[in-house]
């Protein structure tokens, strides 16, 4: 066997030159698109991370009522103060019609008595 050196010679058909050629092609092809691919995949990456970002402010900001409220918030806010200005009326009620039972249970024990 002959050693290598700057003037060995490699005998190739025509046939495997060009399988060779397409194959580095191929490989180039395969490349460029994986490349493009990934790019692209960072690029949704940074997008996500912004909308994370914006859903994260808009978690915590929206409870503290930080970034305002629905109409619909505010009727049922009203709501539930009319209701617990009546549950503050029932209550009263009752509390008095508890006293009229009481002295009306007393006068009937007096009245008994007698």
């Amino acid at each position: 066997m002959n050693p290598l050196s700057e003037k060995s010679q490699i005998k190739l058909d025509v046939k495997t030159l060009i399988g060779l050629i397409v194959g580095i092609v191929s490989i180039a092809g395969i490349w460029f698109s994986l490349t493009a691919e990934i790019s692209q995949l960072k690029v949704d990456i940074l997008r996500m991370e912004d909308d994370v970002i914006l859903n994260d402010e808009f978690r915590i900001k929206w409870p503290r009522g930080e970034m305002g409220s629905l109409p619909a918030d505010s009727k049922q806010d009203l709501q539930i103060h009319y209701l617990e200005n009546q549950v503050g009326d029932l209550i009263d009620r009752v509390h008095d019609l508890e006293i009229k039972v009481t002295k009306l249970e007393e006068k009937s024990k007096n009245y008994i008595k007698k």
